[in-house]
């Protein structure tokens, strides 16, 4: 089985010429994963590619400010979007394009590169849907996470900032590996993109309109096990209503929001199975 040790790198130049750049592991037709929010391309995937290695050419991006990519000063939800679309194109070949949890700028990158010719989403998020019981939790960790924070205490904070959307056995999981550590480090770039894209209000990859513009294939996933149930739900079927061939699973038994970090086997086999299924191409 192929393996991250295995892996090399690809670079990019985004519009504004920021350099993007992630890893790069296994053989046969490009398969770009995107991270969401809390990780890099190497955190949010490392578990979930050696299941796929051996099928795909697995690239993994991180936006700017984390992973291997430079930093930049704008973290306007525009400019990520500019950035997994300029790695895209950069391949030079068609890609199937995977994204997790929030997925602005997977959508965005389907929606502007011709490159894309299949998406996979598994438990999309889409904020705006998010009902006021989900928005008390999240505001609650969201506040906790950032005192223990202005602290020092980086571990605490990402276990915080987690709590609501992980289950108590998705947290017991994750406790038994270096998964809050890795978080951890990544959370002064995960807080700066937070504070500079705050004050974004144009318009999202996630708006009708642009998701009207994805005509490729569109794999939904979502978890039994999803501690947002229903606002995942929402997003699902919000996605599915506006993107022009969506094709809908759900839900995958057992499985919660962090199944491609500690389940990866079934998310890996849902991926090739609908890829299989779909023309190939050129």
């Amino acid at each position: 089985m192929t393996t991250m040790t295995d892996a090399r790198i690809h670079r990019a130049v985004s519009a504004d010429g920021t350099e993007i750049a992630g890893r790069v592991v296994g053989q046969g037709p490009p398969l770009v994963l995107v991270h969401g929010g809390p990780h890099d391309g190497d955190l949010a995937w490392g578990a979930l590619v050696p299941h796929l290695a051996d099928r795909f050419t697995c690239y993994l991006p991180s936006i700017r400010g984390r992973g291997l990519s430079t930093d930049s000063p704008d973290l306007s939800p525009p400019r990520l979007q500019e950035d997994i679309s300029a790695y895209v194109d950069s391949i030079g070949e068609p890609v199937f394009l995977v994204g997790w949890s929030g997925i602005e700028w997977t959508v965005g990158a389907a929606a502007h590169s011709g490159s894309v010719v299949t998406v996979a989403l598994y438990e999309p998020n889409v904020g705006a849907l998010m009902r006021e019981d989900d928005l008390a939790r999240m505001g609650a960790a969201l506040q906790q996470g950032a005192a223990a924070a202005a602290d020092g205490r980086l571990v605490d904070a990402s276990r915080a900032f987690h709590r609501y959307v992980a289950t108590d056995d998705e947290i017991a999981a994750a406790l038994e590996t270096d998964y809050f550590d890795r978080c951890a480090s990544l959370l002064p770039a995960v807080q700066q993109e937070r504070q500079r894209g705050g004050s974004y209000d144009g318009p999202r990859a996630t708006d009708p309109e642009m998701l009207g513009k994805i005509t490729v294939p569109v794999l939904l996933l979502r978890g039994q096990e999803t501690r947002l149930r229903t606002f995942v739900t929402d997003s699902v079927q919000y996605v599915a209503q506006h993107v022009a061939d969506p094709h809908v699973r759900e839900p995958l038994p057992g499985l919660g929001h962090f199944a491609p970090i500690l389940a990866p086997e079934p998310i890996a086999e849902e991926l090739i199975s609908f890829f299989d299924s779909l023309p190939q191409p050129a």
